[in-house]
């Protein structure tokens, strides 16, 4: 199960998104049915793109608050970011969050001229509370 987190500008184009996400699943050597979800920040759900893509490929769309993504450690965190958006990564951090327990970047993140994306992989199931 794989996990694409997405940060994007508001009234990003579909087009722009989608060739990013494909390229980042070209780059992992996945097709897009072996993604799950879309994951991303608070306030980006109703971005036009975003929901495209779910919808075009089936995936859910996970939602996350700033706070929650600041927790997340990533290999590329930004403060113009931080001071952006209230957290140093969308895309990397989305999608490990996306993926849950134990998640593994797959792809880290990749840029486009009003997004990025990353790829995360699930390594193990997260347990059912007891």
């Amino acid at each position: 199960m794989y996990v694409v987190g997405v940060g994007l500008r508001r009234g990003t184009g579909e087009a722009d998104l989608d060739a990013l996400v494909a390229a980042v699943l070209a780059e992992a050597g996945i097709g897009h049915e072996r993604v799950t979800a879309l994951a991303t920040l608070e306030g980006k759900e109703a971005e036009t793109a975003v929901t495209a893509t779910c919808e075009r490929y089936g995936w859910e769309l996970r939602i996350f608050r700033a706070d929650t993504l600041a927790a997340v450690p990533v290999p590329a965190p930004e403060i113009r970011v931080a001071r952006a958006v209230g957290t140093p990564s969308v895309a990397e951090a989305a999608a490990l969050a996306g993926a849950g327990v134990r998640a593994e970047l797959i792809v880290g993140k990749r840029r486009s001229a009003r997004a990025t994306a990353a790829l995360a992989r699930v390594t193990a199931l997260e347990e059912a509370p007891g």
